[in-house]
């Protein structure tokens, strides 16, 4: 049975933010392959003596700035430097070939003992196979936020730590129902935009989505815009272009995706016709919201994702089997190696559609979007 954490929790992680150190540095940025060895050896500079942590993203992202934070504070509270560990996270560039090349150099590398990986296609074997090689030297590997195909791949990975991308969809599927029927409009077309309609946390919330939305709303498809900021923009243009009679909606799978969809609908002068949902609260997606653009966003947690990776790799390294059972008390049984963190609901004021008791509360955190910037201030936080 999946786990969410608490509200409580979210905060006092979120706390920690004020004074974050640590040994976590961020190296890779929007580079490819060519960009790798350079940023590996300024890593062996930095943590020369200590065994490595790796934790590689799918992409660059402000999202992942705010995981980084969490890794430092992980590295902090789990006194990573006194164990002999350092964590360093090393940006990927939304590349599949970006991903296998930095695996292919984790391997030829003997200090790094644990990888955390958000896959980024999650059907790819060629990455199953790379982080089954590298288990097979010993080093431990786990998935953050985008997991492998878990039918095919589950054994290339240990546990996967993050969001139930599925329930969130739904959430966010749910909401944009409650939304639609605020503006009485009862059947419709609706796109989704993501990186990769492959990627296994956006195929997850695509499918929540249709899920929670309802039969009356039909998805006239799912654009895949492989992390290019541009290429977002223009996959809106072009679902207006084939299909503005009958969008009633546009749904951002991807932290980017949001401020995509508000300023191309802002462009077209349709936001009186057309309802806009979204992922993650990136710091444009709030300014458009403020705006008015924006009527619902599900909001995950990564920092304490990276605050977690932390806790279960170093446990894993250090074969704490106390630790890793806290984390994840039903290994064995279905989905036990899934470890989930939580999701808030925000909406653009207390006149939305969407209310509070639409969710399960043990599940979502609801909040409005002056709730939620107060939270962003009290924390030094600008996104989430």
């Amino acid at each position: 049975m999946l786990r969410y954490i608490t509200l409580a929790s979210l905060l006092a992680s979120s706390f920690l933010l004020v004074g974050c150190g640590g040994d976590a540095k961020v190296t890779g940025g929007k580079e490819g392959a060519q960009g790798t060895a350079s940023s590996t050896a300024e890593q062996h500079k930095s943590t020369a003596g200590k065994k490595r942590l790796i934790f590689l993203t799918n992409g660059d992202d402000p999202f992942w700035d705010t995981c980084n934070a969490g890794l430092q504070e992980g590295a902090k509270s789990m006194e990573l430097e006194a164990a002999g560990y350092s964590i360093v996270m090393d940006k990927g560039n939304f590349k599949i070939d970006g991903q296998i090349d930095k695996l292919r150099q984790y391997a030829t590398e003997p200090d790094i003992v644990g990888i955390a990986i958000s896959v980024v296609q999650a059907d790819n074997k060629t990455i199953a196979d790379e982080l089954k090689n590298l288990q097979a030297q010993g080093k431990k590997i786990i998935t953050v936020d985008g997991d492998l195909n878990r039918m095919r791949f589950r054994d290339s990975r240990t546990y996967y730590i993050g969001t139930d991308n599925f329930v969130g969809g739904k959430t966010l599927g749910t909401a944009l129902n409650k939304v639609l029927a605020g503006r009485k409009i009862t059947k419709g077309g609706y796109y989704q935009f993501a990186g990769y309609t492959d990627n296994d946390n956006a195929r997850s919330r695509m499918n929540g989505v249709q899920e929670g939305v309802g039969k009356d709303y039909e998805e006239l498809g799912r654009k895949p815009d492989q992390g290019d900021r541009n290429k977002a923009a223009d996959n809106v243009r072009t679902a207006l272009d084939n299909d503005e009679e009958k969008i009633t909606a546009l749904v951002g799978i991807w932290a980017y995706n949001a401020p995509a969809i508000a300023d191309v609908v802002h462009e077209r002068k349709i936001r009186s016709k057309v309802s806009v949902a979204t992922f993650d609260a990136a710091k444009d997606a709030i300014t458009a919201m403020s705006a008015g653009n924006i009527d619902v966003m599900v909001v995950q947690n990564p920092f304490d994702m990276g605050v977690q990776a932390v806790r279960l790799l170093k446990a894993m390294c250090e074969k704490d089997d106390t630790t890793v059972k806290e984390m994840f008390p039903n290994e064995g049984k279905e989905d036990g190696d899934v470890f989930t963190t939580g999701l808030r609901v925000v909406v653009p004021d207390a006149k939305s559609p969407v209310k509070a008791t639409d969710f399960d509360p043990k599940v979502v955190e609801f909040m409005t979007l002056e709730e939620f910037k107060l939270w962003l201030a009290k924390y030094k936080l600008v996104s989430s």
